[in-house]
């Protein structure tokens, strides 16, 4: 492929100079006592997210920055054509630059500044016809967080329940793995997880725990006919003792190989759509 026109360059960009917390555009960044306020998502990084962010029209979007001098794309002139259209600005800046403001090293030479995820709560989730949630519990690594959230939506997940403490934000290294899926989903931040639990079983909703260790098998239960909400635990620990309780089945997914147990994110995965296959076949 031929490579991409140059345009008329940027301004060149200072160094960063030690404590300098600017963002491309020039506004403040925020400081690390507010990097926990919401559930993020702000910073989307990555071609195909970037395009879905645009596509979603679920959120502002502030601004795009793409590298100069790329390869022609068709995502890079989709991902153009669409910030045209809803009349987003556009800056082109040196890899170097994005490089350097970009949280990812798989950024595709495309970063978006937009509106923070928002949240709904708990009711409202409850509240659409035959929930299908995907409860994460101290999800704590950020490609896991993202490969889940994926997942979810391609399984028809209608809604995410995280806690607001000792998890992985909506950061860009989630949102890159994602790859758009963030956009489509509807998110719930809980101040417990067990409270959060217990209130879906007062709802019947069937609350269905992921650990690799349990000896009941996922493929027993009927997923299909009701609401379910699927509990998964952070990479080490598992499930917490208190969800782990609140739960009403806690299932592992049967193995013929010799490791003990699948990643976070594999295991999300298969769950989702095993409730997905047996809600297909009930139609």
């Amino acid at each position: 492929m031929s490579p991409r026109p140059a345009p008329r360059r940027a301004a060149p960009s200072r160094s960063p100079r030690p404590g300098d917390r600017r963002t491309p555009s020039g506004a403040p960044r925020r400081g690390p006592s507010r990097e926990r306020d919401g559930i993020g998502g702000d910073q989307v990084e990555g071609r195909h997210a970037v395009l879905e962010l645009l596509r979603a029209k679920r959120r502002s979007v502030t601004k795009i920055f793409i590298a100069e001098a790329q390869d022609a794309s068709a995502t890079l002139d989709a991902i153009e054509f669409e910030a045209q259209r809803q009349r987003v600005p556009v800056q082109l800046i040196s890899m170097t630059r994005l490089d350097r403001e970009a949280k990812t090293e798989g950024h595709q030479g495309v970063m978006a500044l937009a509106q923070a995820l928002k949240t709904v709560s708990l009711d409202e989730l409850l509240g659409v016809k035959k929930p299908f949630l995907l409860v994460c519990d101290g999800v704590t690594d950020p490609r896991n967080l993202g490969a889940m959230l994926r997942s979810a939506e391609g399984a028809g997940v209608t809604g995410i329940i995280v806690p607001r403490h000792r998890s992985a934000r909506i950061s860009p290294t989630v949102t890159k793995t994602a790859a758009g899926a963030i956009e489509y989903l509807t998110f719930c931040d809980v101040g417990g997880i067990p409270a959060a639990i217990d209130q879906l079983n007062k709802a019947e909703i069937l609350t269905v725990g992921l650990a690799g260790e349990s000896k009941d098998s996922l493929y027993d239960l009927d997923l299909g006919s009701g609401p379910v909400a699927l509990v998964v635990g952070g990479e080490e620990k598992g499930l917490a003792t208190l969800t782990r309780k609140r739960c009403a089945a806690v299932v592992s997914i049967p193995q013929l190989g010799k490791i003990s147990s699948l990643n976070a994110g594999v295991a999300v995965s298969v769950a989702a759509f095993e409730v997905a296959r047996q809600r297909r076949l009930l139609r």
